[in-house]
């Protein structure tokens, strides 16, 4: 299973990146306002924030030359498309993030034919990634932790595309999203995803172990006691 980054801050994206397990981001313009929010940034109009919105993907696009899903603002098939179409022209790493309705759904098939890979995303149940599928969609993204907080199994979410996907031949990738802990993350690999998109923390977290903790120290602790001997 690959590994992205759900963030959209590039120092974040950076320090993955130089880890050698990065293999896109996904991003959307609230991660992306929240990320200029936290540098002191401020804009005094949409478009001035769109277009400081659009720099950030191609940046990121740039570092990690691996896919990197932005969303679409419009709501419209038609507003989607033509937002598609500025999004996939920003580099060729570029992903264009749909939600799955009938306006996402008509905007994915056009998008698609004309070789742009969409991401469609907000998928809550097994019959919307088939549609997503069916309409071109190169990734469908299910939200773990939301199915989760509505008293459902997100994880079996993941379970049941997987299967359907494979019974049909349906080339479509599975985006493990609304990643909430690093068990997430595995049982997420185990039900078949392609992808997990996890944010920054608990990528670091799935680093870490205490007995892993306890091991350094000990080599250490060793090593500085055979010197004192030699």
């Amino acid at each position: 299973m690959k590994l992205y980054l759900d963030t959209a801050n590039v120092q974040e994206i950076r320090e993955v990146h130089a880890l050698g397990v990065l293999a896109g981001v996904t991003t959307n313009p609230s991660l992306v306002a929240k990320a200029l929010g936290e540098a002191g940034e401020r804009f005094d109009s949409e478009a001035a924030f769109y277009a400081r919105f659009t720099e950030i993907v191609r940046e990121i696009a740039e570092l990690v030359q691996a896919p990197v899903s932005a969303e679409a603002l419009a709501t419209d098939p038609e507003g989607m498309i033509a937002e598609g179409r500025k999004l996939a022209a920003l580099n060729e790493h570029v992903v264009v993030k749909l939600p799955i309705s009938e306006a996402g759904l008509r905007a994915c098939r056009v998008l698609a034919d004309e070789g742009v890979a969409v991401n469609m995303t907000l998928v809550f149940s097994a019959n919307q990634a088939l549609l997503a599928a069916r309409a071109g969609a190169r990734y469908v993204s299910p939200f773990l932790g939301r199915v989760d907080d509505i008293g459902w199994d997100g994880v079996e979410l993941v379970r049941s595309i997987r299967e359907i996907f494979d019974v049909h031949d349906l080339g479509t990738e599975i985006i493990a999203a609304s990643v909430r802990h690093p068990q997430h993350v595995t049982a997420a690999a185990l039900a078949g995803a392609d992808i997990a998109t996890v944010p920054y923390k608990v990528l670091k977290a799935m680093i870490k172990h205490p007995l892993t903790e306890i091991g350094i120290q000990r080599f250490l602790a060793d090593w500085e006691k055979a010197k004192q001997e030699l």
